[in-house]
């Protein structure tokens, strides 16, 4: 699954309509601080239309929650990274933000009216069959979102869909007979399937070295950091009824139950008190630093020696990269939290990546030699063999035989299947992307006479799919987009 979705990350088209139920009920994620340029207001503008941090936040969230639900619960901000979400969730507003300012430039608009229409008929708001107004405000509440917030979001959603509305994209009847008759093809073959599997490579240092020479510049070290460091570890401390009730009262928003309504100081009391400590923390770290920085530490504070690569990183990934923004100039980080734990950090040296010896570099190198080399001798195995071999014949099959050809998967025989019936050779051989080679030889080739009654779906969807690039395409050039966020 992780797999697929890192091929996937980069999606096609912009997702119109979001279900109102994900919608409200996607909390809030976060991932910590940025620097902004002149627009502190906004993280973006496309054309007319500024996207808010608020708004980033709430896309970066949604798209948590349905990786989250698709991993079933096992998604973290180390994956999230990894998928390069907060870029995904930018790139979906400023899609959004294209269609907006086409929309505007229609004087399109959602009426009072229009809204209300929609907001009554989502069943999160009913009570006994019928929509409430109480329920509503209640679930949005424990949502932690306003109806003014909720309304606004979906008024948007609504102004798109209706954008889109005025571009219909619809099959013709003579798409559809094209469609049918491609579907209605079909070859019976002879084929044989060659594997990576069976091609044998020498490995003797002499090859594999001289491969390693033409790209010795991809293998390269690590960036090494040496760093001194002290830290700041959780304290716990006593505080008086007055002080914990000040504080509660100063912030009593944090501190709600399941359903979403704010706790008294009673059963908050032990969340207050986590919070004081968390706060007695930092500022004790933030004086450590600032004492660091000046160097007046107390004599009993000892400072520490690491060398931390990305590959080698005792700390967290958020520390190493604060780290690599550090310099001779400026070598001292904030308080960083890892663990639990404050971590105060100097940058004493930077030690720049340089290209790995080959000894080094080989357990990296011979995998890649081996791959390259298989795929060099089966490609001319394939050529040698296409004239004269023997292979398995099959019934008739059309582009859309869902049954494995033998010595291939069902993923791997539709991909094959689709390029066959694509291709303008009789005789000839099929490349997949795990390696393997078909070799095929058309033996007969007939046009069946079935009946499909959804060719008009499959070709609305298809050309809806390259409308909606078109589109976007079309309005990138029309409309500027700026990006005021940085490390994004």
């Amino acid at each position: 699954m992780i797999t697929w979705m890192q091929r996937h990350k980069k999606w096609l088209i912009i997702t119109i309509w979001i279900s109102t139920i994900a919608f409200i009920g996607a909390g809030f994620v976060g991932w910590g601080q940025y620097k902004y340029g002149d627009k502190a207001s906004a993280v973006a503008k496309v054309g007319d239309v500024e996207i808010s941090m608020n708004e980033l936040q709430k896309a970066y969230s949604r798209l948590y929650q349905q990786y989250n639900q698709m991993l079933q619960g096992n998604f973290d901000e180390e994956k999230a990274k990894q998928f390069g979400l907060q870029k995904q969730a930018l790139q979906q507003l400023i899609q959004e933000a294209l269609l907006t300012n086409l929309a505007k430039s229609y004087d399109l608009m959602v009426s009072d009216l229009e809204l209300f229409n929609v907001i009554k008929k989502q069943k999160a708001f009913y009570k006994n069959g019928v929509f409430d107004k109480e329920t509503y405000r209640q679930v949005l509440s424990q949502n932690r979102m306003t109806p003014k917030e909720y309304e606004s979001g979906l008024r948007k959603e609504l102004l798109l869909q209706k954008t889109l509305a005025l571009l219909p994209v619809k099959a013709s009847k003579n798409e559809e007979k094209i469609l049918t008759t491609l579907l209605n093809i079909a070859d019976k073959i002879n084929y044989k399937v060659l594997s990576q599997e069976s091609i044998t490579v020498e490995t003797t240092d002499a090859k594999v070295k001289k491969f390693w020479e033409s790209m010795k510049n991809d293998f390269m070290t690590d960036v090494k950091y040496k760093i001194n460091y002290i830290t700041q570890e959780p304290l716990t401390k006593s505080y008086d009824d007055a002080a914990i009730a000040k504080y509660y009262q100063e912030n009593k928003t944090h501190f709600r139950g399941n359903d979403g309504k704010i706790l008294s100081l009673d059963k908050a009391k032990e969340a207050v008190i986590t919070e004081l400590n968390a706060k007695a923390t930092k500022d004790a770290a933030l004086r450590k630093y600032i004492a660091f920085k000046k160097g007046k530490l107390d004599s009993n504070v000892t400072t520490k020696e690491l060398t931390l690569t990305a590959s080698n990183n005792p700390l967290n990934s958020a520390a190493l990269q604060k780290i690599s923004t550090l310099s001779v100039t400026k070598p001292y980080a904030k308080p960083i939290l890892v663990n639990g734990t404050y971590y105060i950090i100097e940058l004493v040296k930077t030690i720049p990546s340089m290209p790995k010896s080959y000894e080094a570099a080989k357990s990296e190198v011979l995998p890649l030699y081996l791959k390259e080399k298989k795929k060099e001798k089966l490609f001319a195995l394939a050529k040698e063999s296409l004239n004269n071999f023997t292979g398995k014949t099959t019934d008739f099959i059309t582009v859309n035989s869902i049954s494995a050809l033998n010595g291939l998967s069902k993923a791997e025989t539709a991909a094959f299947l689709q390029k066959l019936f694509v291709s303008d050779k009789k005789r000839s051989f099929i490349t997949l992307k795990d390696g393997k080679i078909v070799l095929y030889n058309i033996l007969e080739q007939k046009l069946l006479n079935n009946k499909n009654s959804n060719q008009s779906d499959v070709i609305t969807r298809l050309k809806s799919t390259m409308f909606s690039e078109g589109l976007l395409k079309t309005l990138q050039n029309k409309y500027k987009t700026e990006i005021f966020i940085k490390g994004l």
